[in-house]
């Protein structure tokens, strides 16, 4: 899917009490993955593209990204949820950048953890991610998502962005999940 930055009307979504955004610093790394993991190790990207499914591949795959010479930190966020004081402060949102063109952006990886799901932060961490990349001067952004991630599209589509094309991975590289 693929969004006009220099049209789109993006405003800086606030997070709901007891939410703060955290920015990208090289500490932040494991956060990241961390926060990936919990949020697609049950979800059928898992399957798809299995180092998501894993932590240590959560890790590489954080690593890869964070040092790719393109890669935007203004656009890379972690929204953590820092509870009600009696529990301990947990990220729950990760969402990463990166400019693989002078006018093209790529969000890779929006996830959020299953129990903050459906208030918002996805929504927040996209349209924080697509500010970063409209004031580092890109143009336009893409993102991939899974056909069957409804809720995902559905809120990628609210936002502005519009499908450029589909691909397909054959079901039988899909491992059926374990029973």
């Amino acid at each position: 899917m693929e969004i006009e930055l220099t049209t789109a009307r993006l405003e800086d979504a606030p997070l709901p009490s007891g939410y703060r955004w955290s920015p990208w610093e090289l500490s932040t790394v494991d956060r990241h993955a961390i926060a990936k993991y919990h949020s697609f190790r049950s979800e059928m990207d898992a399957r798809v593209f299995p180092c998501l499914g894993d932590i240590d591949g959560c890790r590489k795959l954080m690593h890869d990204i964070s040092s790719q010479r393109n890669f935007l930190s203004s656009g890379t966020w972690l929204i953590t949820w820092d509870g009600t004081g009696n529990e301990d402060a947990v990220d729950c949102g990760t969402i990463q950048a990166i400019v693989p063109s002078r006018i093209m952006g790529a969000i890779q990886n929006v996830g959020i953890t299953p129990k903050h799901r459906g208030i918002g932060l996805g929504r927040a961490l996209v349209t924080k991610c697509l500010i970063g990349f409209r004031e580092a001067g890109v143009k336009r952004a893409y993102l991939e998502v899974t056909a069957d991630n409804e809720p995902a599209i559905n809120l990628y589509r609210s936002l502005g962005f519009r499908l450029t094309r589909t691909l397909y991975k054959p079901s039988h590289y899909i491992e059926a999940p374990s029973l």
